[in-house]
């Protein structure tokens, strides 16, 4: 190993190469913390090294030495992942690539960046050329271009446009980890190779996002009375396609409690429905929200989009984070509900974990389909309780995507796992790349 450091010095320069333990322990880890039962199995996994290329050869470079020296390679963006993404269950290489930061190209309907381009910046700059993504994660202000694509799916516009690999990436360029490392263009179908694959089947160098004609986005918090009638109004508003919107996120009560910066805006007992809105279409919600016994509570003109804490930050996993703050009892599950029978499904739920489960819904579209997605905040007992949860919610008809396991075919990814596998045997021949992450044979047997 120490010849190893020495050679990536002797290519990056000392100022590039991290040895030092404090800096490795804290690079080495992202948000896993969320589950209880993460943190019990990745505390303490670190990094050997940590290097930051400034461009693609300089990947290629250091991927030809981990190859040679046959160590692992695990690469890192922002760390804003929860589920282990970017922790380095056996050492090695700690690729950091938050210093690859440029846009490269912005045209009519795409954007061409490098992998460590903040979604902040990007959306910020895309917004000043009357463009804005697509689809954007609630940690957008630190997350990166290619941290999201490696280890996200969906997000803030997923209403409206879907999850990643429903167009939103148009392109990745991956680098293989080979002695010489080839260079990959990935479009199309190719892309769920790669696309929330945990860095598993490639190292991304660059990607392209779609750009869509900017909107002037209200937030609004709409308070109700009655749950049902706040997933009502969510519902009806998700597939009223003439008012545009990029968030529909509807909390239980207690959940809004949670949300200590909002004290003021946020009423007793209610339950809130968070909004991001065209400006123009507001007047549109009125009828709305008088059918279903709802209020506006709360808003923020379009003029201060993106201006300092915005009511997305409340919203997918950051309402998890929010709820730790105040309480460190409660962890999450991801889980979709059945559009025609999600009342029932709740009603079943609540009624066997009355205060153990709290539903949060992130209205969003996968392949065009409206679906009820959950990330509902659960109280942690034990394991075995929590397991309970998952196997009654899945007897039930909700698919859980268990967010209290690092590896990929558990999580979620099972139906694309043997093309991801099959890819990576031809990217990563040694297995090096993220190792770990996939709990599934990597080779077929020999017969």
């Amino acid at each position: 190993m120490n010849r190893l450091f020495g050679e990536l010095i002797a290519l990056l320069g000392d100022d590039r190469v991290v040895l030092e333990l404090a800096s490795r322990e804290q690079l080495s880890k992202d948000f896993y913390w969320y589950s209880p039962i993460l943190t019990e199995l990745l505390d303490g996994k670190t990094a050997d090294v940590i290097v930051y290329p400034l461009n693609e050869e300089e990947v290629k470079r250091v991927l030809s030495l981990a190859v040679q020296h046959e160590v692992p390679v695990t690469v890192r963006g922002a760390g804003t992942g929860n589920y282990g993404q970017i922790v380095p269950l056996q050492g090695g290489v700690l690729v950091d690539v938050s210093r690859m930061n440029r846009i490269l190209d912005i045209g009519e309907g795409y954007v061409r960046v490098e992998p460590g381009v903040k979604i902040s910046t990007l959306e910020k700059t895309l917004r000043e050329q009357r463009q804005e993504l697509c689809i954007i994660p609630s940690t957008y202000a630190k997350s990166t271009a290619a941290g999201f694509v490696s280890g996200g799916s969906g997000g803030i516009g997923s209403i409206s446009w879907g999850l990643l690999w429903d167009g939103n990436v148009i392109e990745a360029t991956i680098i293989t980890a080979e002695a010489e490392p080839r260079v990959i263009r990935s479009r199309g179908d190719d892309l769920l190779n790669y696309i929330h694959s945990y860095g598993t089947t490639g190292v991304i160098t660059e990607v392209i996002y779609r750009a869509v004609p900017r909107v002037e986005w209200a937030q609004c918090i709409a308070s109700f009375a009655d749950l049902e009638d706040s997933l009502r109004f969510s519902e009806t508003l998700a597939q009223d396609e003439s008012i545009p919107k990029r968030s529909v996120s509807t909390c239980e009560w207690p959940i809004p409690s949670y949300f200590r910066p909002l004290k003021k805006v946020i009423q007793d007992q209610k339950h809130v429905v968070i909004l991001e809105v065209d400006e123009a279409s507001l007047e549109l919600l009125q009828p709305l929200l008088e059918r279903y016994n709802g209020t506006i509570t709360h808003a923020i003109p379009a003029a201060n989009y993106m201006k300092g804490q915005g009511l997305a930050e409340y919203t997918w996993n950051h309402t998890t984070l929010w709820a730790l703050k105040a309480d460190e009892s409660m962890t999450y599950l991801q889980g979709s509900f059945s559009l025609d029978r999600y009342m029932e499904q709740i009603g079943l739920i609540k009624a066997k974990f009355p205060d153990e489960f709290y539903n949060h819904f992130d209205w969003m579209r996968s392949g065009g389909e409206l679906i009820p997605q959950q990330i509902p905040l659960v109280r942690f007992t034990t394991k075995e309780r929590l397991y309970e949860m998952i196997d009654f919610c899945e007897s039930i008809g909700v698919k859980i995507f268990n967010p209290h396991t690092y590896l990929l075919e558990e999580g979620g990814w099972e139906a694309h796992i043997q093309r991801v596998i099959r890819t990576k045997n031809q990217n990563d021949p040694k297995g090096l790349l993220n190792p770990g992450k996939i709990g599934l044979p990597l080779k077929a047997p020999s017969v």
